[in-house]
């Protein structure tokens, strides 16, 4: 349930993949859409079992040294293989750059099949991996080196155990890479390899991270290389003192046990370090995380250290120390010879003045940048809003870049010749995403996106170009060239989908409306084609579902393309209306309209939703008594809970992978918003549907996976276990040996096929 601001490195899902996984369709034709037809029907096989709705995407995309190529992983029909193409700025156009299916080493007459591609530094060799599992993508297996010059395509490790998260030094002479939870180093011109660390083991890792430290913190790649190439920090993780959850595998004959180190809410979570290993000596100087805070966070193990980064010093290191409340942080610098540290900032949680509580939670995110003055960018919610500061190289602030009662949103980094940061923010709306640059000391704010939507950006490296990815509500994903004033240089993938041309779409406005204690919520309904919301049929009365997700710092209303749209379509063509908000705790709206819910999860985001019902319930083409919910993970929890206490507004709920109680939900997440089981326990009573089975009224359906390594099918199980104690007749499906995602093979089809028919015959 990760939250986490201008990730570098995100988790991937089901739908990512569908995005990955494109069709061969080309991105540079645009075929003009037409009027769908009413009455062409769509089928769940169509959706979910088909390709036919799958939108035109590029892949990797890396621009090139000199701002004006840029390369992707697209796949060609000729040779039926995914292959590097190449787009130039200045013809507008794009090649194939390597073919996949020529890719053979010397000793081998079968094609090489491309997962992941890395460029060396000047662009002179590429390093090709392979993916393994993780919370995101991530390179993985056996390395394999392609040099530009020699044309040379040869396997470089060829080891049995398991290797990942391999990167090039900044020289580009040497890769580093963890094996077996150890830090390795190999010198490309000899191929000599070389062990950094020694003490890794199934419990001790170097270089990589535990379960909770990916899911939560939104990171993979556990070591960075210094700029000079002669040092590399890494995270040391001792996992042992971690609690194990047995997850139960029902494919072979005696079953299979997983053991899974998880630390739940007020459990023990790894001891970590910070080591700076010096390549040529390999002797690891331990960064000083007891004594460097001077009394600030503490000198217990009980910390989190959820970002390092290198500064320009190549002797100074950036480490970012997290208290486990989640609400002061550190930044310190670490001296790379010695390990001792000097306190730089510190940034603590302010109280929300929405709230009677003191104290909230602080967010992690990926925009500490450090320039080539020793100046650095530092992000902080301190007047209430997400915004950009600068600082000098002692933490003494400057300035503040950006200000307002709107927040920053993606960080898209610093043009330092002409001093401009380049970010998108929530200014011109919280329902939509804008592109701006500003100098660094705040002045010469610019708008360089203004097509309605959401906008982010993929930016070169000297900031002269980027392509905007946008969508809107009628619009699927697109991307276009621009330069650095916004101006479109070329459509680079239309986002046309031929298949749509075949239907009538639903129709899907944006609105607010006032709860009864006098707050403003954003809101999307969506209504078939044919529906006029200003003449009704006459006497007409619409059944409504909710889509929810509901948690911290989300975000589920903007004007953006609907990746359920498909969904929503035969939902509507079956008479219904789609109708999702985003209450209080959800994001884009400042501090305090996120941090009401501090220590009571589930309290404001269920009488938001049960809100959103009474307010649909004085629209007259809307049936009050058959209105509906259902949502996955933090949504599967908001069902729940909703139709728990709301089923005076909710006559059917399905909960997919549900969290039914917060003791059950890992320490970083959970605790962030919830403290300990032991600091809340009145929080945690209060908040778990698993309380409040006997409240039961409505149709419910869950659904979970057992072998759920995120949300665990231990959720479920309990819930069930105190349904039927409650004597409540419920519905439930389990997806053996499926994950929190449920996918693979006809899961999906078979998923949405049977909440489809209970929406339908329930609501």
């Amino acid at each position: 349930m990760v939250k986490i601001f201008f990730a570098r490195e995100r988790r991937i899902n089901f739908w990512l993949i569908v995005l990955l996984c494109v069709t061969a369709l080309n991105p540079f034709v645009t075929t003009p859409l037409r009027a769908g037809t009413p009455d062409q029907k769509l089928t769940l096989q169509d959706i979910f079992a088909s390709n036919k709705f799958r939108g035109k995407s590029l892949g990797e995309i890396h621009w090139m040294n000199d701002g004006r190529r840029f390369s992707y992983l697209d796949f060609d029909t000729v040779s039926k293989s995914r292959s590097i193409w190449m787009y130039s700025v200045k013809t507008k156009s794009r090649s194939l750059f390597i073919n996949g299916s020529e890719l053979r080493e010397e000793t081998s007459d079968s094609g090489f099949s491309i997962s992941n591609y890395i460029w060396s530094p000047n662009e002179d060799k590429i390093l090709f991996t392979g993916i393994v599992p993780a919370r995101t993508l991530e390179s993985g297996g056996n390395f394999y080196l392609y040099d530009l010059a020699t044309k040379k395509f040869s396997q470089i490790t060829n080891s049995k155990e398991e290797q990942r998260n391999v990167a090039f030094s900044p020289d580009g002479k040497m890769i580093g890479f963890v094996r077996a939870n150890n830090l390795f180093v190999m010198d490309l011109a000899t191929k000599k390899e070389t062990q950094l660390t020694f003490d890794g083991a199934e419990h001790i890792i170097n270089g990589q991270f535990d379960w909770v430290y990916q899911e939560e913190f939104a990171i993979i790649r556990g070591w960075h290389w210094s700029p000079d190439s002669k040092r590399i920090a890494f995270w040391h993780l001792d996992e042992n003192r971690v609690p194990e959850y047995t997850i139960t595998e029902w494919d072979s004959l005696h079953l299979k046990l997983i053991h899974q180190r998880y630390p739940k809410a007020g459990d023990p979570n790894s001891i970590v370090k910070i080591g700076i290993v010096d390549i040529a000596t390999g002797n690891t100087a331990w960064a000083d995380m007891e004594h460097g805070a001077k009394g600030g966070i503490g000198s217990n193990d009980d910390i989190y250290i959820p970002r390092i980064e290198w500064t320009k010093d190549n002797n100074t290191l950036a480490i970012e120390k997290l208290n486990r409340a989640q609400n002061e942080l550190e930044l310190l610098f670490a001296d790379a010879s010695t390990g001792s540290t000097k306190l730089i900032l510190t940034e603590k949680a302010e109280k929300s003045q929405s709230s009677t509580l003191s104290g909230g939670w602080i967010d992690i995110r990926d925009d500490l940048t450090f320039l080539k003055n020793n100046q650095f960018i530092w992000s902080s919610e301190r007047d209430g809003y997400l915004h950009f500061y600068l600082y000098d190289k002692n933490g003494k602030l400057v300035n503040q870049i950006t200000k307002g009662q709107w927040q920053i949103d993606g960080y898209y980094g610093v043009d330092e010749h002409a001093k401009m940061l380049y970010y998108s923010s929530t200014e011109t709306s919280p329902l939509q995403r804008q592109i701006f640059r500003i100098r660094l000391d705040g002045t010469k704010k610019e708008q360089l996106t203004h097509i309605d939507g959401v906008h982010t950006a993929t930016f070169s490296a000297d900031h002269k170009f980027f392509l905007d990815h946008y969508s809107n509500l009628t619009t699927p994903p697109r991307i276009e060239l621009r330069n650095d004033d916004g101006k479109e240089i070329d459509e680079v993938v239309s986002g046309e989908i031929p298949a749509l041309k075949e239907y009538a779409l639903p129709k899907t406005r944006l609105i607010s409306f006032m709860t009864s204690d006098g707050v403003s919520l954003n809101a999307s309904i969506t209504t078939p084609a044919d529906f006029d919301s200003t003449q009704p049929q006459a006497g007409k009365k619409y059944p409504v579902l909710f889509y929810v997700y509901g948690g911290p710092g989300s975000q589920l209303v903007t004007d953006s393309w609907n990746r359920d749209m498909m969904w929503n379509t035969y939902l509507t063509q079956h008479g219904y209306i789609l109708f999702t908000v985003d209450n209080r705790g959800t994001g884009a709206r400042g501090r305090d309209f996120e941090q009401i819910v501090f220590h009571h999860l589930g309290k404001w985001e269920v009488h938001d939703q049960i809100e959103g019902a009474k307010y649909l319930a004085t629209l007259p083409y809307v049936d009050k008594d058959r209105i509906g919910i259902w949502g996955w993970s933090y949504g599967g929890y908001m069902a729940s809970m909703v139709i728990l206490h709301g089923a005076d507004y909710f006559k059917t709920a399905v909960a997919v992978a549900p969290v039914t109680h917060w003791k059950f939900y890992d320490t970083i997440y959970t605790e962030r918003y919830m403290g300990t089981p032991e600091e809340n326990p009145e929080g945690y009573e209060e908040s778990a549907p698993l309380n409040d089975a006997a409240e039961l009224k409505g149709n419910f359906l869950l659904i979970h996976g057992t072998s759920d390594d995120n949300v665990h099918f231990q959720n479920s199980a309990d819930f069930v276990t105190a349904l039927h104690n409650a004597n409540k007749q419920f519905s439930f499906m389990i997806y053996p040996d499926k994950n929190h995602s449920i996918y693979g093979g006809n899961t999906r089809w078979n998923l949405f096929t049977l909440i489809t028919d209970f929406i339908l015959e329930k609501l």
